[in-house]
């Protein structure tokens, strides 16, 4: 037996690129938050209410579960306090864009501060927006290596 998916209509295609799009510019306008420090905006972005998935990692202080708007944006000024900003590297090798579902992967590397220790690896983190706001932060990391570089 076959089965053959509705093929979608001018209006429901038109809606799912409308609904892409507003995805990837809150995207972006994320990413650009993050990069400049911008924690008002970061909150701003995030929803009152966070689906928030990061591995919890006791010997890493900035890796800890989180779900509000202030908590998920407050992420960013404790990994500054507990990385060196200047050794701090981030690519965005991918961006991928389905409704309300973005993927970025690429590649994280810096230096904790108390130890002097550097850590690298890939990353995928999935967001979705929804109301023009992240709702879902979802972050995989190589955490061995940032625990290891935060060990003394």
């Amino acid at each position: 037996m076959t089965v053959t998916p509705p093929s979608p209509t001018a209006g429901s295609a038109a809606t799912a690129s409308s609904v892409a799009e507003v995805t990837r510019a809150v995207v972006r306008e994320f990413l650009t938050a993050r990069l400049a420090g911008d924690t008002g905006r970061l909150v701003a972005l995030f929803a009152d209410e966070v689906d928030w998935v990061l591995a919890e990692n006791p010997g890493v202080p900035w890796i800890r579960p989180r779900s509000s708007a202030a908590e998920c944006a407050a992420q960013f000024t404790e990994l500054m306090e507990h990385t060196v900003p200047e050794d701090a590297r981030a690519s965005v090798d991918t961006f991928l864009v389905d409704g309300t579902d973005a993927v970025l992967m690429g590649h994280v590397s810096g230096t904790v501060r108390a130890t002097g220790k550097a850590f690298e690896g890939p990353f995928a983190l999935h967001l979705t927006v929804e109301d023009g706001r992240i709702t879902r932060h979802r972050l995989y990391e190589n955490s061995l290596s940032i625990a290891e570089a935060c060990t003394p």
